[in-house]
């Protein structure tokens, strides 16, 4: 027998939740199934709209601004101005930890690279350390920590011109933790702030990272870490250090493991399950029936195909990295539902000879209409009870333009309240 539900959303990433809680909050029955663990884990944890054009111009201002200049293929032209607004008046009410709903302007993070990356909304922790604040900063990294180099980051920010005066320090973190510990065992340990042996006698972790830090400050107001401040409540860590240290603390944004990303995961399936969504992940899809209407679909499950039945559907599988695009000597294709791919036939014109040149297929994905309804070779729907939203869109280059979150966001507020508005 067949599960049932209104609205089945196929991905866990950024796109395809926001997709299911957009269709839970406008009452639908909604069940979110996903293969593989979410990519925010991978993912900075900022939300960017858009950084960039497409031609390069940037950092913008004001990324709505931007938004109609955009190609119409782009996916925010699809779905429109106001729809991004009010996708991200959504993701604000989810997610109450971040910050940057105040304004349409872009805020300038520093980067665990140390280049400054315009976004949109971006975690409490992060924001004592915008660029664009005049206060002297100093910035902490772990000697275990390799993928943190604190002077390196510090002396690409100053050559970027930021207006304030920035050092890099590197410190041994208290604790016995291995070389090669995770990034969630710095966390657990300023969580618990369990005590740890200093100098032949035993202190409370964060009172011993501040010990650690203070006598490095040369009259700064502000001090960064890696993004490492704990996960079950990072506000409580923040506090603590900038108590001890007497600056304000902050955290940079690293690449993965993300916890950010893992703290906005949680914050997000958190959102779900008081929405009332249904959750299965572990499990891919591997098989549909329907023609021009989807009936339903088959997850894979210990070895036996089990089917779920939905009115509407919405494909969020990601692109290239997430594998819902995927290509082979034959062209490129979406492994779920077969759905066209716009792409060159010639696989030389698929990219530039040069390494940072302008590669066609960074924009390869799936070609929606005006409703993310995916549209086949003929420019026709290919399912009409189907909308794809996500990075699983072609349309743009998410990378260059900073603004992959942000087309999630979107695109999936947009596919999920559709799709609940048609289940009714």
């Amino acid at each position: 027998m067949a599960i049932e539900s209104e609205v089945l959303v196929i991905g866990g990433g950024l796109g395809g939740l926001t997709s299911a809680l957009a269709a839970a909050r406008e009452g639908a029955d909604v069940r979110l199934v996903s293969y593989k663990q979410s990519t925010l884990r991978q993912a900075s944890g900022l939300v960017d709209v858009l950084g960039y054009t497409p031609n390069g111009d940037g950092p913008l201002t004001d990324p709505y601004e931007a938004i109609p200049s955009l190609p119409e293929s782009h996916p925010y032209r699809k779905v429109g101005v106001q729809t991004v607004r009010n996708a991200l008046s959504l993701f604000d009410d989810a997610v109450p930890t971040y910050e940057g709903e105040h304004t349409d302007t872009n805020a300038l993070l520093p980067t665990h690279g140390g280049s400054i990356k315009p976004t949109a909304r971006y975690p409490a922790g992060a924001s004592a350390g915008l660029a664009s604040d005049t206060r002297d900063t100093l910035l902490v990294g772990i000697e275990e920590m390799v993928d943190f180099d604190a002077p390196h980051v510090a002396a690409h920010l100053d050559a970027t011109g930021v207006p304030f005066d920035v050092r890099g320090e590197t410190i041994r973190f208290p604790g016995d933790l291995r070389a090669d510990a995770k990034v969630t065992r710095y966390a657990k340990l300023l969580d618990t702030n369990s005590e740890v042996a200093v100098r032949g006698r035993m202190v409370p972790a964060r009172e011993a990272l501040a010990q650690r830090v203070n006598p490095l400050l040369e009259g700064e107001e502000r001090v960064g870490f890696p993004a490492i401040l704990g996960d079950d409540n990072p506000g409580a860590i923040r506090d603590a250090l900038g108590d001890h240290l007497g600056v304000d603390v902050f955290e940079v944004p690293m690449g993965p493991p993300s916890l950010p990303g893992l703290r906005l995961e949680d914050a997000l399936f958190s959102a779900l399950d008081e929405a009332g969504a249904s959750i299965e992940t572990g499990n891919p899809v591997v098989d549909f029936e329907g023609e021009d209407r989807i009936e339903k679909v088959f997850i894979e499950k210990n070895g036996a195909k089990i089917p779920n039945s939905a009115d509407q559907y919405v494909l969020a599988t990601g692109g290239f990295v997430g594998k819902g695009v995927e290509s082979d000597r034959d062209g490129v294709y979406e492994p779920v539902f077969d759905c066209h791919v716009p792409h060159a036939a010639d696989r030389y014109d698929w990219f530039e000879g040069e390494l940072f040149g302008d590669h066609e297929f960074a924009r390869y994905g799936v070609a929606t209409d005006d409703d993310l309804r995916p549209l086949d070779a003929n420019e026709h729907s290919e399912f009409e009870n189907l909308r794809a939203a996500g990075s699983v869109l072609g349309g743009y280059d998410f990378a260059a333009e900073k603004s992959g979150s942000g087309v999630s966001i979107a695109t999936g507020y947009a596919a999920g309240q559709r799709a609940a508005q048609e289940a009714r």
